[in-house]
């Protein structure tokens, strides 16, 4: 496991608010992630705002069009020094995204479904079968398309793990200690659950970002998912 796995999901509405919530959490978090609100309000120059504080970026832009404009916008992602980059696991996308990539250090991850989603989600897009046959059928074809790793929840963690093999980065969002408000999210899971299950990062917002404490409710997480793992449990 990662020393400190969280990946802090910075879901606000401008620059300033993101500014103010990485300064509360301070030291405790050296990752976030900047999704399409934040993105669309503050745009590549706050992700450049992070990456001149030594934080690392996941950039979390879900992109889906056609190869040649996903191929150019991934090139220009790439110059820019962050570490993940998310674009949705079909296999055109994936691999015009790859090779867009070259051969910056700008990791790739493929959105399997997104944890939203529920089975009946699937039946109106189309689908006949189970969310985890989906999950496991894009994270065979991220593999596939070189992909360095797939987003997908905690709840297909281990059957990712072993489809993907144990160098690849698997990211779950969806991730709760056990009483907290789930939200929007459907698919989840606990931290301790997660990393058991094969995780690399745990993406976590609200439970963090709206705490009184946001930095002690880091340290209270990862003391959640070190006594879990403590053979003395």
């Amino acid at each position: 496991m990662n020393a400190n796995p969280i990946i802090v999901a910075l879901d606000v509405e401008s620059a300033q608010e993101a500014r103010a919530l990485v300064a509360r959490i301070g030291g405790a978090i050296g990752f976030y992630k900047v999704g399409m609100e934040l993105y669309a309000a503050a745009g590549m120059e706050f992700v450049r705002e992070l990456s001149g504080q030594g934080k690392e970026v996941f950039l979390d832009l879900k992109l889906y069009d056609i190869p040649e404009t996903v191929k150019r916008a991934v090139a220009q992602v790439a110059r820019t020094g962050v570490r993940f980059l998310t674009v949705h696991a079909v296999p055109s996308v994936m691999r015009a995204a790859v090779v867009g990539r070259a051969a910056s250090g700008l990791q790739l991850l493929g959105v399997t479904v997104l944890t939203s989603f529920d089975q009946s989600d699937l039946r109106d897009l189309g689908y006949t079968c189970a969310v985890s046959d989906l999950v496991a059928e894009r994270t065979r074809q991220a593999m596939e398309c070189a992909m360095d790793g797939v987003v997908a929840s905690p709840l297909e963690a281990a059957a990712v793990r072993r489809i993907a093999g144990p160098k690849a980065i698997l990211v779950t969002p969806g991730v709760r200690s056990a009483g907290s408000d789930k939200g929007d999210q459907r698919r989840v899971a606990t931290p301790a659950e997660a990393i058991g299950n094969g995780a690399n990062y745990l993406v976590m917002g609200r439970q963090i970002t709206r705490s009184h404490d946001p930095a002690g409710e880091v340290a209270r997480v990862l003391d959640e998912i070190a006594a879990a793992r403590s053979p003395l449990k």
